[in-house]
């Protein structure tokens, strides 16, 4: 097994186009690493990057202690899976696995020990006499990944392997690459757009936007304390509140023509500067009349175990989650918070402050 590290790694495209920009960061040895964000972000190109499919413009990847730039991406003892499975289909689902072992000249027992093991670990042993289109879209993505294990390599790369599943088996096969990463101890690097992927799968969360890196860290770090407002965002459904507010003093937010207290420490601005104030719908809470903010009642989503609520405070958009059955009758609530719920943010540097 290897660690991943990435330093100061760049992409430019012909005509100047920039899609990676002086990114930086290490995947420890054994670790699951999240590589998430909106189409187009670069994370992809990243990846490619990683695996030899790219040629990097600028930086050092390294896997283990050796630097991998203008090393043959059959080399890098690195195993890839595709979004689109990348499976022959006139071969069977045990000749697709023993592909690869057999262009590298493996011994024909120790090739069979290797796609009878992984295909005990990944429940496909009934299949491995079929042809990839007689296999469901879950099926598929376990040969390809049964594929990636007999390789015993150092590192795994997953390019949005689960996206083009429906959502039950997505989350069905969200817990088992987990559980089949945590037991293989394998080095892993996963791409995906799927904010809910990322953080229930990543040991190391790394987000993207535009080509670089807004913030790393563990999964609950960042949705705890973003450290820019596109983070703060990105994370979490349904997604942050935010709402225009001025600083009163160093313990109080004006918004929508009331008042909020935060927690020590939380900004830095002085009082009368303009701030974004983030809050998440489930950090708010239902006020007794006279305690909270008035909020103006749009319509309400019904989630079975819980209820969201859609409304205005002053002019802006605001989203409050609450159990079934506790959402507010009539037109109209009050709503408070913690002082330990409230983000500030600047409005123009997006950065916490």
């Amino acid at each position: 097994m290897a660690s991943v590290t990435l330093s100061a790694v760049s992409k430019i495209y012909h005509g100047g186009v920039e899609a990676v920009r002086g990114v930086s960061f290490e995947v420890p040895d054994g670790s699951f690493c999240v590589l998430v964000g909106p189409s187009g972000c670069g994370k992809s190109t990243l990846l490619r990057m990683i695996a030899g499919l790219e040629t990097i413009t600028g930086g050092t990847v390294r896997i283990g202690e050796r630097v991998v730039n203008d090393i043959e991406p059959a080399d890098r003892d690195i195993a890839m899976v595709f979004q689109n499975y990348a499976l022959y289909p006139h071969m069977s689902v045990y000749d697709n696995m023993a592909y690869g072992l057999r262009n590298r000249g493996t011994p024909k027992a120790e090739i069979e020990a290797r796609v009878a093991e992984a295909a005990r670990i990944l429940a496909i042993e009934p299949f491995l006499d079929r042809r990839p289109r007689q296999l469901s879209g879950g099926q598929r993505q376990r040969v390809a990944m049964g594929r990636a294990i007999v390789r015993k390599p150092q590192v795994f790369l997953f390019d949005e392997p689960l996206s083009n599943l429906d959502a039950k088996l997505r989350v069905q096969m969200r817990v088992e690459i987990k559980r089949l990463q945590r037991s293989l101890g394998v080095t892993s690097v996963y791409v995906t757009h799927d904010q809910v992927e990322a953080m229930t799968l990543s040991d190391v969360l790394v987000v993207m936007n535009a080509g670089q890196v807004e913030q790393i860290g563990r999964p609950i770090d960042l949705y705890r304390k973003p450290a820019t407002r596109f983070v703060a965002g990105f994370l979490g459904s349904p997604a942050m509140n935010f709402l225009p507010g001025t600083v009163v003093d160093a313990r109080t937010v004006s918004i929508g023509g009331g008042t909020l207290r935060v927690a020590p420490g939380t900004g830095t601005a002085g009082p009368g500067t303009t701030v974004e104030v983030g809050i998440r719908p489930e950090d708010l809470r239902i006020a007794a009349p006279g305690e909270g903010l008035r909020v103006a009642v749009e319509f309400i989503e019904e989630l079975g175990a819980t209820q969201l609520v859609h409304g205005r405070l002053g002019d802006a958009p605001l989203t409050i989650q609450v159990a079934t059955g506790e959402a507010p009758s009539g037109d109209a609530f009050e709503i408070a918070a913690s002082p330990e719920a409230l983000h500030l943010f600047d409005p123009a540097t997006t950065a916490r402050l």
